[in-house]
This record gives structure tokens, C-alpha cells and sequence, in this order.
């Protein structure tokens, strides 16, 4: 199964045996074997149990709790890892120091490209698109990284990147009723609920990545240290954004499989959320995007995208430590 997602309120998540059951009104509504997780997520009003809590930790199986409109509440977690050499490796690389400049410029490099790619497949499927600026802007980009010697100006960079692939990205819809509007919290449009939606869940799967490679979330080299924010995972995951929530969200906005219908606008705020039904859906695709597999081009063998965010995790802590000369980003051609 890979991760339980609990997307009904007032339910109570309990322990059987080696099993963890979602009941509401004394009926059972999900029965899954322990052994088959490797993560729970509680969206909304929920009860769960001591023994259960006790039981997640123990097969260390991250547990993390989001409001029903997808926002970040909290995580429950085993300690970290006693390899306490990874996280000294981490937090010796610290500020501008010669490989914290090169992790964020592969984390830029990976999220970068994969933007480019992605543009570029979608202008071959659909030749009436206008994507050869946002292609020339991003590709320009690119060689710049590895001529620039502070992290601020490679966070210039980045945006700079980032802001030639949110400029074409209407273009990347083709579903009636969704317009994209510039990046923004809370969401008021669609496009944005379900990007800031997908964001979350992927900022779970990769904070229990580097949870179990034994790294500090909150130290990361690109994203500014700032009180409460997992800086590390917040690093990792940009080369997967587009492979893995972009991608999935464009899919089910294009394929109609998520239509307007599914959105539900707050009467006061205007911020704009999946509907129940909507948010089953998407947790849907989700689920099955990390489960995809594809071969990863460095180790050369076949993986899941849930495999991947502790590949690299791992890549990560051996380049810090010395094992390899380079951090290699996920990059799929």
C-alpha cells in the first residue's frame, strides 16, 4: 500500500493484532497489514489510539497529521538515526562553504532541468503551444550555476527558472475551468489548492526519507534558515516537484479525472479546497505516482519515486561524507 491516508473525520484509528484498522460507528472502513506501510497521514478530525501510536513508532512508520484543507499540522516520528557522522557531515558544510554551494546548485541544476524536459515534452505532444521562450529562458539558465559562487545569487537563479516555467504554465492545461494564477498561500484558485496540496504530501515523504539517512530536516543549504522550517527536505525536494506533483497534478487536471466540481471556495477567506470526494481522488494519484517506477540513472536499476527520495537521500550523505565526488540530482530524461 505505501502510505495510509485517513481522509474522513472523526474516525478512530486503532490496533489489531499486526493490523491497523479505521473505524467510524463501529464499522470498519480500511483493515491494512502493518508490514505493508511506510507511512500514515490524517487529514482532519481524528482519534488514534496509544497502542497504535506506540506500534507506528516502533516499526518506525512516520505519522503526520495535515488540516482538512491539506495545510502542514505536525508529525509524529521515531528519533533520528544513530548515525550521528551524517549529521555532523551536514552541519560542517553549513553556509557558503564549498559543498553547500554544490548540493544547491545540483538541487537547482535537477529541478531546473526537469522543468526544461518537462516543457520540452509537452511542446513536442502539442506543437500549437508557444513553450520556446520559457525552453530558451530555462536552458540559458542552466550553464550559469556552475559560474556562480554564492548561494544567493544561485537562489536568484533558481527563480529566475522557476519564473519562466510559471510563466507558460497555463499553457500546460488543457481542461476547461482551471486557470493558474502566480504561486500563492492560501490557495484562491484550483491550480494553486491542488499544487500547495501536493507539496505537503511530498514534503512528508521526503522529510522520512532523510529521517531515516539521519540527517537534520532543519539545517538545508538553499532555503534560508528560518525557525520551524525543514530546510533540508524543503531542499530535496525541488528536482522532484516536477517529476512528482507537477506532473501527477497536470494529469489529472487534463485527463478530467479532477474537474472544477471537485473544489469547494470558503465564503469568507475565498480559499479554494478540494471536496471530499475530490481529496480521495487526488490522494489516489498520488499514491499511485510515488508507487511508478522508472530507472534511476544512477544506480541503473528499476525504483519507485518512493524509493527514490531515499536514493537520494543517501547520495546526499555520501557526497557530504566524502564517498563520492559529486551529488548527482534526479534528472529524467
Amino acid at each position: 500500500m505505501g502510505t495510509l491516508y485517513i481522509n474522513q473525520d472523526d474516525v478512530f484509528i486503532g490496533k489489531t493484532d499486526e493490523r491497523l484498522q479505521v473505524k467510524a460507528k463501529n464499522q470498519i472502513l480500511q483493515d491494512v497489514p502493518l508490514i505493508h506501510l511506510d507511512g500514515v497521514v490524517i487529514l482532519g478530525r481524528a482519534t488514534i489510539s496509544p497502542a497504535a501510536i506506540a506500534e507506528l513508532l516502533q516499526r518506525k512508520i512516520p505519522l503526520t497529521f495535515l488540516s482538512d484543507t491539506g495545510q502542514f499540522l505536525g508529525k509524529l516520528e521515531p528519533e533520528l538515526t544513530k548515525n550521528i557522522f551524517v549529521r555532523d557531515a551536514q552541519w560542517k558544510a553549513a553556509g557558503e562553504t564549498p559543498h553547500a554551494l554544490h548540493v544547491v546548485r545540483g538541487f537547482i541544476r535537477g529541478k531546473l532541468k526537469n522543468y526544461r524536459i518537462s516543457l520540452l515534452q509537452t511542446q513536442r505532444e502539442h506543437p500549437e503551444l508557444n513553450l520556446t521562450s520559457a525552453i530558451t529562458q530555462i536552458a540559458n539558465i542552466i550553464p550559469k550555476l556552475d559560474n556562480t559562487q554564492n548561494i544567493d545569487s544561485l537562489r536568484g537563479l533558481e527563480g529566475a527558472g522557476s519564473a519562466a516555467y510559471f510563466g507558460v504554465f497555463q499553457q500546460l492545461i488543457r481542461a476547461d475551468g482551471f486557470t493558474f494564477k502566480a504561486r500563492h498561500r492560501p490557495a484562491t484558485d484550483p491550480v494553486n489548492s491542488l499544487m500547495n496540496f501536493g507539496y505537503t504530501l511530498l514534503r512528508h515523504d521526503v522529510q522520512s526519507a532523510i529521517n531515516i539517512v539521519g540527517f537534520d530536516p532543519y539545517l538545508g543549504y538553499l532555503h534560508v534558515q528560518r525557525y520551524g522550517r525543514v530546510g533540508l527536505a524543503f531542499d530535496l525536494m525541488e528536482e522532484f516537484r516536477p517529476l512528482v506533483a507537477d506532473n501527477m497534478i497536470l494529469n489529472a487536471i487534463n485527463r478530467r479525472l479532477l474537474t472544477p466540481n471537485d473544489f469547494t471556495i470558503e465564503p469568507i477567506s475565498n480559499v479554494v479546497r478540494l471536496s471530499d470526494a475530490g481529496r480521495k481522488v487526488f490522494l489516489t494519484l498520488y499514491e499511485k505516482k510515488k508507487q511508478s517506477e522508472f530507472k534511476h540513472p544512477v544506480l541503473g536499476r528499476k525504483c519507485t519515486y518512493q524509493e527514490a527520495f531515499l536514493i537520494q537521500g543517501r547520495l546526499l550523505a555520501k557526497y557530504l561524507m566524502g564517498e563520492i565526488d559529486k551529488y548527482p540530482p534526479l534528472v529524467l530524461y
